[in-house]
């Protein structure tokens, strides 16, 4: 039986790269699944669009390799048929495709997502749907070895096969040190990120004074979180402080800097978006730099993110969950898993900003790497498969997984759909105002009104449990013209309401600034 099923697409690779560039690729696989099997991993190449291959999984071949649906049906069938422990999306967004989630949060040119893609919905059990409330306990450990989007020759997708197929684990002590960098303006939100992880911020590296280039020394710690902007198609990332927003950090810059076996986890907007860099004539993404040279983990978003200015969310938290578990001896694809379930728990609802940043960070890598190992030694009786002893206890936490996953879709309440004709009280008439203000939200801009589906049987009479909102607010705002006092350009205001009154609320800042901007002919993003 399989432990790893790696899916692509034949005819996307053969179009990408020929008949001959599909036999080298072939033979990286191959080099792959030999160092799989050494380390107790079985593993198999299945091609998504051959039917004779989808047939004894009981699924039907993708005929389309642009069709998200025909995807997310195939790699159903697989774990229908098999219990995987992992599986790998071998090729980027045009061999199998992100899902087209939709963004609740969509309100241009506020929000300009109209959809927040990834491979969230390849995670979970449940059948392809646009709605992200469908995929919200998700279940399988997922991750996607990407190749560039557009290329037209395999060098790339051989050097991170290669890469994965030579990792070795690594003391945990070995990713103590941490290369931090932020945005001046979100430097107490990203010294608390630091402190939850590795205990202090110490090392943290402010933009501005900090990059573009920064020195291999400062690169070289294994673990790295970055916390800037990012824009659309941009190999670049941008600092900020009062009405400065410099290059903090790029692609170019990155080259021979970063080390093998390198876990990143990126809260920027549009950090791990595959963007088609051989056709736009541009550098490589970030993302795809860190793959290039040996990372084993990059944890990152598609679209525009959020997070607070002071103290932790959206973005922040998932990140940190995710270094959190690999610093715990997690595989990275393990490690995704465990930041999604652990960003639902946390949280009484899921409200639209919540959903956004679950259906956005996405795993490149391959997911069965292990970064790190907590403890050498084996304590398994003599006589035992070794082997078999590591698959029977994956697997068990396969099944823990799948349990937690399967809760949290049928007990975790959500933001669901737009509320029409929605009559506010005055009392929540006038605290939206004052957020609004609090928040730098111009006059014009109305909050978006959405309805929260709770569960059937969620809430039991007499429990002490924390009251479901009845309904959430949410107003995305850019200014037309940064003001003088350093207000940050993208802002996110989300309040609940319970019981005809407001409740709580919380002010994000989107992560994206400059370099969205150029990319929109000067409006931003």
């Amino acid at each position: 039986m399989d432990d790893k099923i790696i899916v692509s697409n034949r005819s996307a690779l053969t179009r990408k790269y020929g008949t001959a560039g599909l036999a080298k690729i072939r033979k990286g696989v191959d080099a792959l699944v030999a160092a799989d099997a050494a380390r107790g991993i079985k593993s198999r190449l299945v091609y998504l669009d051959d039917a004779t291959a989808m047939k004894r999984y009981g699924g039907i071949a993708v005929s389309d390799r642009r069709n998200a649906r025909q995807n997310k049906d195939a790699i159903d069938a697989i774990f229908a048929s098999v219990e995987l422990e992992y599986l790998m999306i071998l090729g980027a967004i045009d061999v199998v495709p992100h899902q087209d989630l939709t963004n609740l949060t969509f309100d241009p040119p506020d929000d300009p997502d109209r959809h927040a893609f990834g491979d969230l919905p390849y995670a979970c059990d449940a059948p392809y749907s646009r709605d992200i409330a469908k995929f919200k306990g998700p279940t399988r450990v997922v991750g996607r070895l990407p190749d560039l989007t557009g290329a037209r020759e395999p060098s790339h997708l051989l050097r991170l096969l290669a890469a994965a197929g030579r990792h070795r684990p690594r003391p945990v002590t070995d990713y103590g040190n941490y290369f931090g960098l932020s945005t001046h303006s979100w430097r107490r939100s990203t010294e608390l990120s630091l402190f939850n992880v590795f205990g202090n911020s110490a090392m943290l590296a402010l933009a501005p004074p900090s990059g573009p280039k920064h020195s291999t020394t400062r690169l070289a710690p294994l673990a790295h979180f970055i916390n800037c902007h990012g824009g659309l198609a941009d190999p670049q990332f941008y600092g900020e402080k009062g009405n400065a927003q410099p290059v903090s950090l790029s692609s170019g810059a990155l080259k021979g800097r970063i080390k093998p076996g390198t876990v990143a986890a990126v809260e920027c907007c549009y950090g791990a978006e595959l963007y088609d860099s051989v056709t736009l004539a541009l550098p490589m993404p970030i993302c795809q730099s860190y793959l290039a040279q040996g990372a084993c983990g990059y944890f990152g978003a598609t679209t525009i993110a959020y997070g607070p200015e002071e103290g932790n969310g959206a973005a922040d938290l998932i990140t940190q969950y995710f270094l959190l578990a690999v610093l715990d001896g997690a595989s990275v694809g393990r490690a995704a898993l465990l930041a999604r379930q652990q960003f639902v728990r946390q949280t009484t609802e899921l409200d639209p900003v919540d959903l956004k940043t679950l259906a956005q960070f996405n795993l490149l890598g391959d997911p069965s790497i292990h970064p790190t190992f907590i403890n050498s030694a084996t304590s398994v009786p003599k006589g035992v498969d070794v082997d078999q002893n590591k698959r029977l206890e994956r697997r068990a936490r396969r099944r823990k997984l799948r349990d937690e996953g399967q809760l949290l879709q049928e007990t975790k309440p959500v933001a669901s759909r737009k509320a029409t004709k929605v009559r506010m009280s005055a009392a929540v008439t006038k605290a939206l105002g004052n957020i609004a203000r609090e928040a730098a939200i111009g006059r014009h801009k109305d909050f978006m009104a959405f309805e929260v589906k709770t569960p059937r049987g969620r809430t039991a009479r007499g429990s002490k449990a924390a009251p479901v909102a009845s309904r959430y607010y949410v107003a995305v705002y850019q200014p037309k013209k940064r003001p003088r006092d350093g207000t940050p350009p993208s802002v996110a205001a989300v309040a609940k309401e319970v019981g005809g009154r407001i409740v709580g609320y919380r002010i994000y800042m989107g992560k994206s600034w400059a370099a969205a901007k150029r990319a929109c002919n000067g409006s931003m993003v």
